[in-house]
């Protein structure tokens, strides 16, 4: 009996946990490492951060115990946790987070004590990069650029599929770096943010600038990127300053980093733009060099990049 109960134990540890805070709903899913890139039981629960931080954590509690009775499970020792925002290490804290009332918290403390057991913490945007270098479009890439290009824009750095946080956890933060020439106010207290100028909300207050047609706030990028083959000139406009701007931001990073793979995810990140050939034509303008052959890749683990990121930050 003893010797059953210690193999039972064994197989349990090997298991990676990971969550997946959002702003919408917070994602649970057990991998085992021997299979990586499929769940072995993946859950949702419901954030709803308008209620509060507490909240949040009775949520993650809730979620722990349905995949465990899912699963037959027991929790582990050690769980990861992607999430919007960076842990500052010199306090501990979370600051930076678009789901505003993390803001200021000791969320790994918190965390485990809530779901009793350790926590590692991590960047959403670090999570995904880390399963794209480690499971997915990037694999055995030793530099992996990752991307996120959607409601908001961030990236994440891993080599030999390691995070790289940096000494204030903010590496890779690419989305809060200035774009010359450009003046919008950003929620991070900056003008001129990448984030203010190619996430999807910029891009498409852009094309109802351009349009004269400021009452369709129903108009969506895939609907601007059908216009702009259709010959609508406001939303050629609109890809066009997606080019020309993702090219400069992300020149800029090449030169610093200039990584073995870039990844994009993120729903600005499926715009076939984004891979053509003019479009790396057009970050070559940006390089201290005379050529660019670093693959930019669509993701291949999609929406699971973020909780199967998570879950391998337990791997020993």
């Amino acid at each position: 009996m003893i010797g059953e109960l210690n193999a039972n134990a064994t197989k349990e540890q090997r298991y990676c946990w990971g969550f997946d805070l959002g702003g919408t709903k917070i994602e649970g899913a057990i991998l085992d490492p021997a299979h990586p890139d499929k769940a072995l039981h993946r859950l949702r629960v419901p954030t709803e951060s308008s209620e509060g931080y507490d909240h949040i954590l009775d949520q993650f509690s809730k979620l722990i115990v349905q995949l465990e009775q899912a699963s037959g499970i027991k929790r582990p020792e050690l769980v990861g946790v992607g999430t919007p925002g960076v842990i500052v290490p010199s306090t501990g804290l979370l600051r930076n987070s678009n789901t505003l009332c993390l803001n200021g918290h000791s969320l790994t403390q918190d965390l485990a004590v809530t779901l009793g057991c350790d926590v590692i913490v991590a960047n959403d945007a670090n999570c995904c990069a880390l399963a794209e270098a480690t499971l997915g479009a990037a694999k055995g890439c030793h530099t992996v650029f990752g991307i996120i290009l959607g409601t908001g824009v961030g990236g994440g750095i891993t080599i030999d599929g390691k995070i790289l946080s940096g000494a204030h956890g903010i590496c890779g933060e690419w989305g809060h770096n200035p774009i010359p020439g450009e003046i919008t106010p950003c929620y991070c207290g900056r003008s001129g943010c990448v984030e203010t100028v190619i996430s999807g909300p910029a891009l498409e207050h852009f094309y109802r600038e351009q349009s004269g047609s400021e009452f369709l706030t129903h108009l969506r990028l895939p609907a601007i990127a059908e216009l702009a083959g259709k010959g609508d000139p406001a939303a050629r406009a609109t890809l066009e300053r997606l080019r020309e701007k993702f090219a400069m931001a992300l020149g800029a990073v090449i030169n610093i980093l200039d990584p073995d793979a870039i990844v994009i995810g993120g729903g600005v990140g499926n715009l076939d733009l984004l891979y053509q050939e003019e479009t790396r034509a057009a970050i070559l303008r940006h390089l201290f060099n005379d050529q660019f052959t670093t693959p930019i890749l669509r993701p291949a683990l999609g929406d699971s990049a973020g909780v199967f990121g998570a879950a391998m930050l337990t791997k020993k």
